[in-house]
């Protein structure tokens, strides 16, 4: 479906480090200078789902493929980016394109580590994000605000309703607050969308902790927590190097000592990609076979054909039926064939709203 998630940051707060971690398609360089990255590194990202590995178990197919989703590694961000700064119109060019952000926090001390902000604070930090932001989004609001004031003021309904939404979007704005808290109806953001306004954007924060903070946290990751209780958005708290060294171990079995080392249960990258996704509101269905178990990204409310259009368009376009077993009842009665003997398997028609979880075969004609 080619979503995006965008991760974004100061300079040398372990942007690189993470991505490097998470992507298992490209290595973006990490290094300890200002923007080390320029050009935004792209990588697939394969989505844990213990659905999939159960089904597989079930069904034995010859492969198994997840479903993905695409991350970008932007350069880092610094103050005076809406103006320009440190190459900040191209950087905040890449966040526009991308659907979501994963802001990534430094939230340990290591004086090996450049800061040219002083003391670490989590506080201060994502407020210079914020207001590099805001500061962009404003700008794009003006150039459309005063053209719709002047139509609002001929009386143009239309128009008057735009100029309304722009004006609330510019007030808010002004008080130093993202979009995204801001309550538009989805006729509000009609007006709005074609600015691409970056503080609309859903984010995910990730506070970067050394190593001794991996499991309890510490007394920055938890000013942060409290820090973005009003915006109601996560904060998965991790270290991103050792989830890199996680990452570059090709044998399960030393990733899994490795984590027994450090008394992990997962990768707290999976946390990460499954949180980045449900970010997406996106959902998982699954079509199994002896060929292969598959999982197949879907938005949240499509219907079947839509459903199948990701399969093929053809699908869509000739789409008859679909074949559908919810993924508990797939496990409880152990493969198809006993799900339709009783009564598992469902058809559902144009309008049926596909589940999170659903193992489904399609019918289509073209």
């Amino acid at each position: 479906m080619g979503l995006q998630a965008g991760i974004v940051g100061l300079p040398n707060v372990g942007k690189s480090t993470l991505f490097n971690a998470v992507s298992n398609s490209a290595k973006a360089q990490a290094s300890n200078y200002r923007f080390c990255t320029i050009e935004p590194n792209i990588g697939l990202v394969n989505v844990p789902d213990e659905r999939m590995d159960k089904l597989a178990e079930l069904v034995k197919p010859n492969r198994t493929v997840p479903t993905q989703i695409e991350i970008v590694d932007i350069a880092g961000l610094v103050k005076g980016a809406s103006k320009g700064e440190g190459l900040g119109n191209k950087f905040l060019a890449n966040i526009r394109e991308v659907d979501a952000i994963v802001h990534v926090i430094r939230c340990f001390e290591d004086e090996n580590i450049l800061r040219d902000e002083g003391a670490i604070n989590p506080i201060a930090d994502k407020e210079i994000i914020d207001t590099e932001l805001q500061l962009k989004d404003l700008d794009s609001i003006d150039k459309k605000y005063s053209k719709a004031e002047k139509l609002a003021k001929t009386g143009d309904v239309k128009a008057k309703a735009e100029y309304e939404i722009l004006k609330k979007c510019k007030e808010h704005l002004e008080k130093g607050k993202n979009i995204r808290e801001l309550d538009l109806s989805k006729e509000d953001k009609i007006a709005v969308a074609d600015l691409f306004l970056l503080t609309d954007k859903p984010v995910l924060y990730v506070a970067n902790v050394d190593e001794a903070s991996m499991h309890t946290g510490n007394k920055f990751s938890e000013a942060l927590i409290k820090a973005v209780v009003e915006e109601n958005a996560q904060v998965i708290v991790m270290n991103n190097s050792i989830e890199a060294q996680i990452s570059e171990m090709e044998d399960p079995a030393d990733q899994q000592l490795f984590m027994e080392e450090y008394k992990m249960k997962e990768p707290a990258l999976n946390k990460l990609i499954r949180s980045t996704y449900k970010l997406l509101n996106l959902l998982t269905y699954f079509t199994a076979g002896v060929q292969e178990v598959r999982a197949w990204t879907i938005h949240e409310g499509w219907k079947a054909p839509q459903a199948a259009s990701v399969i093929h368009t053809d699908f869509e376009k000739g789409f008859i039926k679909a074949e559908v077993i919810a993924y508990q009842d797939f496990v409880q009665y152990g493969s198809e064939a006993a799900c339709r003997e009783n009564g598992k398997l469902r058809i559902e028609g144009k309008e049926y709203v596909v589940k999170d979880g659903d193992v489904m075969h399609f019918r289509f004609n073209v």
